[in-house]
């Protein structure tokens, strides 16, 4: 590839010494939300001469400060992201090419490639820092133009500068033309309607309603009252003669009014987490909410992470190849790879091992201290002998289960105590750890 020209961005107030940007980018629009803005804003997106995306991805940013999708989509990016990748070439990994894996740009450029799935698109032009260390800038996706593919100067424009005419740009497009979150901003739009409607509800309803009279003909006191109203704080206030009549008329329900607003409220976080995750018992326990629909859901949860980190990988693979070379990276004969990391259950392995050992299957040590993590001991062994058992005496008195010798003085015998260590094994001397419950004094009788 050629070096040509990289895209700045830039407002519209020009700085001096600087040239003008490629890009000048304007502030985000926000409205208020409704379904008619709604589909107008997804019509022009999929305008077929001429998509304008330009509402849509305003649209995008407005619903994007919703707390439940926010946290949902957190959820899905930040388990793509916490597992490393490795590049491996003939099996081995290489240190010079994971180096920069391991710079915090990779984690960036990972959350931004995922975003071409909500957004419909993504577009980052890569390029170098002084020390030589790879960076890359994303292009606002509202001066994209896919179609013909070109670079808008600003948001609205038609026309624009060829890809062609910049270096080390890598476009991921989704399979979804506007992105999933088209899906999302549906049922965030019924779903702020609808808080904003219960929080009428619960100030109209939850607060009392003061009520003050006055006579007809006494207009100062009307004044007072209302002066006295105003300054005692929020809430409904009437003020009416004494000879008008007041009604009020409220909800026959209320508490299945407040209900309604909640029902519809979970409803869309559920279907947000279902278009999001898969699922919704994995963010929020549910009235059916069992552990095992739980661990059926989290199995779909692991299939649409191990999805996402396929589309990772195919990007890196295939489409990072060529800018990995002309930033003098050379991966040829290489692959990418996740490190993939066990979540260890230490419980099923001790039933494991302690099966194996039933089965008189033979037992490496060093396996047994690296399944549960513990450093193989090197210096001196101390083992710990297991409690024995003492006899108790008998008190004077004591009729207890046992002496029928006709009242004879003498002491049950002892059964020896017997201390073997060297055929202790490892799970005997794990079972030994714990007191056996007495077997006869101190022991309930039921």
């Amino acid at each position: 590839m050629s070096k040509k020209e990289l895209i700045t961005t830039g407002g519209n107030i020009s700085i001096k010494g600087k040239p003008a940007p490629i890009i000048v980018i304007e502030q985000v629009r926000r409205f208020n939300l409704d379904i008619e803005k709604y589909m107008a804003a997804i019509r022009a997106a999929e305008n077929v001469d001429y998509p304008m995306r330009i509402k849509l991805y305003d649209l995008y940013a407005d619903i994007l400060t919703d707390a439940h999708l926010a946290s949902v989509i957190m959820k899905r990016k930040s388990k793509l992201i916490s597992v490393p990748v490795e590049f491996r070439r003939n099996g081995k990994p290489d240190e010079t090419v994971n180096m920069h894996l391991k710079s915090p740009w990779f984690y960036r450029f990972i959350g931004d490639a995922f975003d071409s799935e909500l957004w419909g698109m993504s577009m980052m032009q890569f390029s170098k820092t002084k020390d030589g260390w790879i960076t890359y800038n994303l292009v606002p996706r509202k001066h994209i133009d896919p179609l013909r593919q070109v670079i808008l100067r600003r948001q609205g424009d038609i026309n624009g500068t060829p890809w062609s005419e910049f270096y080390n740009l890598l476009f991921v497009e989704s399979q979804n033309q506007i992105g999933i979150l088209a899906s999302a901003a549906y049922y965030i739009i019924y779903k702020r309607n609808t808080m904003g409607d219960w929080a009428q509800f619960s100030e109209i309803f939850g607060m009392p309603i003061r009520e003050y009279t006055y006579e007809d003909t006494d207009e100062d006191t009307r004044k007072r009252l209302t002066d006295d109203a105003y300054n005692q704080g929020g809430g409904s206030v009437y003020v009416h003669p004494k000879n008008s009549e007041l009604k009020f008329i409220e909800s026959s329900n209320k508490t299945g009014s407040s209900d309604l607003y909640d029902k519809l409220v979970d409803r869309c976080n559920a279907e947000i987490s279902k278009l999001i995750l898969g699922n919704t018992l994995t963010t929020e326990a549910g009235k059916n909410g069992t552990q095992s629909l739980g661990t059926v859901q989290q199995k779909s949860e692991d299939a649409l992470q191990y999805s996402d980190r396929l589309f990772i990988l195919n990007l890196l693979n295939y489409e990072m190849s060529d800018i990995f070379m002309d930033m003098g990276i050379d991966t040829k004969g290489g692959e990418f790879v996740y490190l993939e990391q066990e979540d260890k259950d230490i419980m099923k392995q001790l039933a494991v091992f302690q099966g194996l050992f039933n089965m008189g299957l033979p037992i490496g040590q060093d396996d047994v201290y690296e399944a549960f993590g513990i450093k193989k001991p090197t210096g001196e062994i101390i083992h710990n002998e297991p409690p024995k058992m003492v006899p108790v005496e008998p008190k004077e008195g004591d009729s207890s289960e046992g002496s029928t010798s006709g009242g004879s003085d003498e002491e049950p015998d002892e059964e020896p105590v017997v201390s073997n260590k060297e055929n202790q094994t490892f799970f005997n001397k794990l079972k030994s750890f714990f007191v056996e419950a007495p077997q006869r004094r101190g022991a309930l009788k039921w």
